[in-house]
């Protein structure tokens, strides 16, 4: 196969709003796309903005040497490579599925014992906007892969090569999953606690917004913490109880469910109870990281 179309040409399986946005941004930098999905009628609209059918997977998998998968979990990678096992041998497979580290360590096994390259990503976007400024991508795996195919995976976001542990990006990406679902739910009780007091959701936003540019300060502060045992003090500890039971109030006196505040004032409790016990604050981060 020619350098040319090492470089400039990629198969794309699965075609949910992540996989379109990935074919969309590759052929708007001029790669010859080849797709394929489940769905006909998904595969026929990113055929009409120029990409190349494939009707079977072996197809997909011959048609290029480098093949993206954009699937819900590694559990479909093995639903659909498994249909052509025979076509990975010298690929290369760059799987953005989303999944836990572990089984995105099984999957490169899985992939190298069929003869293929492997590298695993998580991206990080703005829904399905892989064009956010905000967006990126994870990789791990073997750097020498990454490196020899990273030009040609270039225009779906930039690029966050984290090292050769294959379940490596996962675990970054989970991790920000972890900051990101919390605060999709606490933005749902706090919006719904404004709608429900008989007030306007659009003139509290501007003041979230506001709010929010002082995360970056608390997580510098608490990452510094957290690598010292995390933040403790017992009377600390004590007004975050007191302030959650004010949340939960200012929820429930107009109907809002708090049950998110009444989960994050638990943690807050158990930490008190804990710090009593031990005769010396524990922190919060200590109790979920639990003991090596």
């Amino acid at each position: 196969m020619s350098e040319q179309s090492k470089t400039r040409s990629v198969s794309v399986l699965g075609l949910g709003p992540m996989g379109q946005a990935m074919v969309k941004a590759f052929l708007a930098a001029g790669v010859e796309v080849t797709v394929w999905n489940r769905s006909a009628a998904k595969v026929d609209a990113m055929v009409e903005l120029g990409a190349k059918r494939a009707d079977s997977v072996a197809e997909a998998l011959a048609a290029n040497e480098v093949s993206v998968l954009s699937l819900t979990h590694y559990a479909a990678m093995y639903d659909v490579l498994g249909q052509a096992p025979e076509a990975l041998a010298g690929k290369v497979i760059a799987n953005l599925s989303s999944d836990s580290p572990e089984k995105a360590r099984a999957g490169a096994a899985w992939v190298r014992e069929r003869g293929a390259q492997f590298l695993s990503g998580g991206v990080m976007s703005a829904g399905d906007n892989i064009e956010h400024p905000a967006s990126y991508i994870f990789y791990s795996g073997p750097k020498e892969v990454f490196d020899a195919n990273a030009e040609l995976l270039r225009p779906l976001s930039p690029q966050e090569y984290l090292g050769a542990d294959d379940g490596l990006a996962q675990v970054f990406y989970q991790a920000l999953l972890t900051v990101f679902h919390p605060w999709l739910l606490a933005f749902d009780q706090a919006t719904a606690m404004i709608a429900k007091s008989g007030h306007d959701i659009a003139q509290f936003v501007p003041f979230a917004v506001r709010s929010s540019e002082a995360y970056p300060y608390f997580m510098e502060q608490f990452s510094v913490a957290n690598q010292n045992g995390g933040w403790a003090d017992l009377a600390s500890l004590k007004m975050m109880v007191a302030g959650a039971q004010h949340i939960i109030d200012a929820s429930e006196e107009v109907g809002v469910d708090a049950g998110f505040s009444h989960l994050s004032q638990q943690y807050w409790r158990k930490a008190v109870e804990a710090s009593e016990a031990a005769g010396k604050a524990v922190s919060t981060y200590e109790l979920m990281r639990g003991t090596d």
